[in-house]
């Protein structure tokens, strides 16, 4: 295997001698969510062995932190390729277009976002509605329908529920740059906001108010942003075996031995029930490649169609055994196609 560089050793092959000239690089650079971070890794290990092209460098950087990298700018300097775990935002397309940058878009597969725990301690059983109430910043009074926004005075998971136990409420996540952070405030919290009539209704009235509101994580202690390292979340579980983690599914199908993945609506996060999507907490994976790139750097399209490969994403691809949740058929072939056109995103 071709080792991978640090970004020191390429930030020095990208200025020529002392007359300080850039040069093109020789390896694709990529960055972007640390979700799709595995499952880039393991593509770019296998082209780097198989291929004429050298090893892909790539960096854990949360999706929006990726985006913003990506979007800066065309040149050497910039990334060639973003991963997402969330599809680009608006905001983030129109920065792109300004700085005159051409975007492909690939959905690699689908991925549930999971609250797990150390299997030192029970499995626990989670509504929305509960997730809602524990991590929100402003809550009901009373936890009930009807009841004025306060500041969350819940401490304990029983002060949620009285089903649940009386152990303080802490949970591990991604920072704000995370697309999984993302994700998780959209499908959970905002899924267990609409639980409660009356602040489902604010979406119509006033949307700022309402995201605020419903995707609003309180900051009090009892969510801890723990990085974008989801292998060091893991690590902190089997520490505090009273803690709650929120990473991709992947990382909980690669940690079966030490951390156990929470009931949610009354489902499992397995690969059977992410895949028909009966689990509510799941979403779609992407990579974003400057099409620009292409040509100036060398591999980026023959990289790309190494990860939109059927032996890479199939149902039986060797993704798959990494956690990876395979597209349907149809929606697989379609972006298998575009790996060999690159069309241009459109929004």
């Amino acid at each position: 295997m071709k080792k991978t560089l640090t970004f020191a050793t390429l930030g020095a092959l990208a200025v020529a001698g002392g007359a300080g000239q850039a040069v093109a690089r020789d390896q694709v650079r990529i960055v972007g969510s640390s979700t799709v971070y595995p499952f880039a890794t393991v593509v770019a290990e296998r082209f780097g062995k198989d291929s004429k092209f050298k090893t892909p460098v790539i960096e854990s950087t949360g999706s929006g932190g990726g985006l913003k990298l990506f979007c800066a700018g065309l040149g050497v300097k910039t990334p060639d390729i973003t991963n997402a775990s969330r599809r680009i935002k608006k905001s983030e397309y129109t920065k792109c277009t300004k700085n005159g940058i051409k975007i492909a878009e690939f959905k690699v597969g689908y991925d549930g976002i999971v609250m797990a725990n150390s299997k030192k301690s029970g499995r626990i059983s989670l509504s929305r509605k509960d997730i809602f109430l524990a991590l929100a910043k402003l809550v009901p009074e009373g936890n009930k329908a009807g009841g004025k926004l306060v500041a969350n005075p819940n401490r304990t998971w029983k002060d949620v529920n009285p089903n649940l136990p009386a152990v303080a409420i802490k949970v591990l996540g991604p920072p704000p740059t995370s697309g999984t952070r993302d994700a998780f405030n959209e499908l959970a919290m905002e899924g267990g906001c609409k639980k409660f009539p009356e602040l489902k209704a604010i979406k119509k009235q006033n949307k700022k108010k309402y995201r605020a509101i419903c995707r609003g994580v309180r900051e009090d202690g009892a969510w801890v942003e723990a990085g974008e390292n989801d292998n060091l979340i893991v690590q902190k579980l089997e520490a505090d075996p009273n803690a709650l983690g929120v990473f991709g599914f992947s990382f909980l199908d690669q940690n079966r031995d030490k951390v156990q993945g929470s009931v949610v609506d009354g489902v499992e996060p397995t690969f059977a029930n992410i895949s028909s999507q009966k689990y509510p907490v799941s979403r779609s994976l992407f990579f974003y490649v400057k099409k620009n790139h292409v040509g100036q750097i060398p591999g980026i399209q023959e990289y790309v169609q190494a990860f939109m490969n059927r032996r890479a994403i199939g149902k039986r691809g060797y993704l798959i055994d990494k956690g990876l949740i395979p597209l349907p058929t149809a929606e697989m072939k379609k972006y298998i196609d575009a790996g060999k056109s690159l069309p241009d995103l459109k929004m």
